[in-house]
């Protein structure tokens, strides 16, 4: 057995645990420091910023652990941003909750605003201003969320979760376990995707299939994608990949050699020798599509669309609004809705792209998401995304078929309201 470690305090840590900077303070330090030692963590460190995965209502525990820390008196003490919740602020009775649940799921929302964390209410907080730079370390939860900040921006983050999240955001302090410390982020394990072909690549919803098969393929180990060109890396791609792996597997941390940041600086030296390796070709991304697709096939009728899990970016929009272009409009037996935060919301209205999608007949969705709280139809039989984390979760959340396809095969069929299939795509 290995021998236990001693967890150091420093003075100020201390002074927070005792009490000394209120009561407030000690019950988020109480927990930082249980963490702490139960995860054999030699210190604690600082954290430039958090992101709190708790706002989403599950029952009166959480609201209760909420309330308590703004009734003692907590406040964050670094910048905080808020994940998704259980309402759309911005449209009201689209989410819906009875009274008795809509009532706490919004005191639940106005206890960490009261804690001083920004209204973001977005799952994807990398997508707004002030993100965190390269090797900053930082408590951030939500799945999607911390694969990306580690991977995409190189910035450093545990998997955090509810409770430990805002407890770290009002000490400002982590262990240093896990992600946080750079022996752990070299990668274990090679993904080889040179077999895959620049056709298939050149469409984002393939990112998403990569990532499911990267899921299945590192589960929680750090690995790094090699034989991808850099042209065809972007970050809505980067996010497509790892809130799939995150969902697929328990992925926290990916590398593509020559495009994220640390695989840039690490240049020749990753993967070192003796890496273990796997390889992922073009028929393993059509059995990912076809894995994350429940519904009985081409030609089906479709009663739904779903975008933007992760939240949809401004450059998701620029892509759809372009699709749309011609002014075909959706079949209306079929909705199709947009998740997105409501920063990007408004950048999209003031670009003109959110007018295009409501001119075909799209609807949007804020501060929450789709697979989460009932928004869609309860005639909803058939629904289909671009989303391969929505694709995986909603039909147990939602208890519906979904068909995981490209942004193309998306619009087409919500424009015919039968699934349409493009093989070209995916050969």
């Amino acid at each position: 057995m290995a021998a236990s470690v001693a967890l150091h305090l420093t003075p100020e840590d201390e002074a927070k645990l005792d009490g000394s900077w209120g009561e407030g303070m000690a019950m988020a330090m109480r927990i930082v420091v249980a963490l702490a030692r139960l995860s054999q963590a030699p210190r604690l460190i600082d954290v430039a910023s958090a992101h709190i995965d708790g706002c989403l209502y599950h029952g009166q525990a959480g609201l209760d652990f909420a309330e308590k820390l703004v009734h003692l008196g907590a406040t964050v003490a670094v910048p905080t941003t808020l994940n998704v919740s259980s309402l759309d602020l911005l449209h009201p009775g689209l989410v819906r909750l009875e009274a008795a649940e809509a009532g706490p799921a919004r005191r639940l929302m106005d206890a960490y605003v009261a804690l001083g964390a920004r209204a973001t209410w977005t799952c994807a907080p990398y997508q707004i201003s002030s993100r965190p730079s390269c090797g900053t370390d930082i408590a951030w939860a939500e799945s999607n969320a911390i694969v990306f900040a580690n991977s995409v921006l190189g910035a450093r983050t545990a998997r955090y979760g509810d409770f430990m999240d805002i407890a770290a955001a009002i000490t400002g302090r982590a262990p240093f376990i896990g992600l946080h410390v750079p022996a752990n982020r070299v990668p274990t394990l090679e993904i080889d995707c040179s077999a895959i072909g620049a056709h298939v690549l050149a469409t984002d919803a393939a990112w998403a299939a990569l990532g499911f098969a990267v899921g299945r393929a590192a589960a929680e180990e750090v690995c790094i994608l090699t034989g991808i060109d850099p042209a065809f890396v972007d970050e809505d791609r980067l996010k497509a990949l790892g809130s799939t792996a995150a969902s697929s597997g328990g992925v926290a941390l990916f590398h593509v050699a020559g495009s994220t940041p640390e695989a840039v600086v690490a240049g020749v030296a990753w993967p070192v020798p003796g890496t273990r390796k796997v390889a992922i070709t073009a028929d393993a991304l059509r059995a990912a599509r076809d894995e994350l697709t429940t519904a009985a096939g081409v030609g089906g009728q479709l009663d739904a669309v779903s975008l933007g899990t992760p939240h949809f970016s401004l450059t998701e929009f620029a892509k759809l609004a372009e699709v749309l272009d011609d002014g075909v409009p959706f079949d209306p037996g079929c909705q199709v809705w947009i998740s997105t935060s409501r920063a990007v919301l408004a950048a999209a209205q003031e670009q003109g792209y959110a007018e295009v999608c409501e001119q075909a007949g799209a609807r949007f969705v804020v501060d929450t998401c789709t697979y989460l709280v009932p928004i869609l139809s309860e005639s909803v039989r058939t629904a289909m995304t671009t989303s391969g984390k929505w694709a995986w979760y909603a039909p147990g959340n939602l208890g519906i078929d979904v068909v995981f396809g490209t942004l193309e095969e998306c619009v087409a069929s919500a424009r015919a309201g039968k699934v349409v299939r493009d093989e070209s795509a995916w050969e």
